[in-house]
């Protein structure tokens, strides 16, 4: 019987029992960017190419996300071969992608360009001392997050002009802010951001905690400066 597993267990399987990784989309998909050490089998040639495989070590398969079906169906072919312990990483790679984890290929993603230490505020912070550190910061922004680490707005100009200083950063900030995850392809999301002339954005893991700051100035220095829009 195969096994659906979430991304942690698939990490506890590679480190305490040397789990094979095995991606069965095309090798288009799997050279674009592939879990760190996977082999790529697609579903059409697993039979001949399952030979390669350790059948005395588990296999976890995946395919592109939750909604793909080459994983299961290739979780269920395995079995039918032979093989033990068979799982299947059901949310597959882009919850991997998206949880700012390593990868393989030649994917260019906002992982890679991330600024990962942005001025960040606690929401009681007082928003005075707040505005020192954000005029003293390149971004010029500061993300505002709560005891999780979970995102709830962010401060910039807008925000600090005619603010109240004696406030706190959660009475100043503006919520509902635009994020990205880790998994975005860096060339669209620059084009996107060109056409909003926006040129930072908040970086987030899918349940909302903060990864860090993307901007156009650290791929492209001649960006102007501004605040998230």
């Amino acid at each position: 019987m195969t096994h659906i597993i979430d991304r942690e267990a698939v990490q506890d399987l590679v480190a305490a029992r040397q789990a094979q990784l095995v991606e069965v989309l095309p090798k288009e998909e799997y050279a674009w960017a592939h879990l760190p050490r996977a082999v790529n089998l697609p579903l059409g040639a697993l039979d001949e190419g399952s030979s390669a495989l350790d059948r005395a070590r588990p296999v976890v398969v995946y395919c592109h996300d939750a909604l793909c079906d080459l994983s299961p169906r290739a979780a269920h072919r395995l079995e039918r071969l032979g093989f033990g312990e068979v799982h299947d990483y059901g949310a597959g790679k882009m919850d991997w992608l998206a949880a700012d984890l390593p990868y393989e290929g030649e994917a260019h993603l906002v992982s890679q360009n991330v600024r990962r230490d942005p001025v960040t505020a606690g929401l009681d912070d007082p928003l005075e001392e707040l505005t020192e550190r954000i005029l003293g910061d390149p971004a010029g922004l500061a993300v505002v997050v709560d005891a999780d680490d979970v995102v709830q707005g962010v401060v910039g100009p807008r925000e600090l002009k005619g603010a109240d200083m004696a406030g706190t950063a959660e009475q100043a900030m503006r919520v509902g802010v635009t994020t990205v995850r880790p998994s975005e392809q860096l060339e669209p999301l620059i084009q996107r951001m060109d056409r909003a002339k926006v040129d930072h954005v908040v970086v987030t893991q899918a349940d909302g905690t903060l990864v860090g700051l993307f901007g156009l100035g650290d791929v492209r220095p001649q960006a102007s400066e501004s605040d998230l829009g």
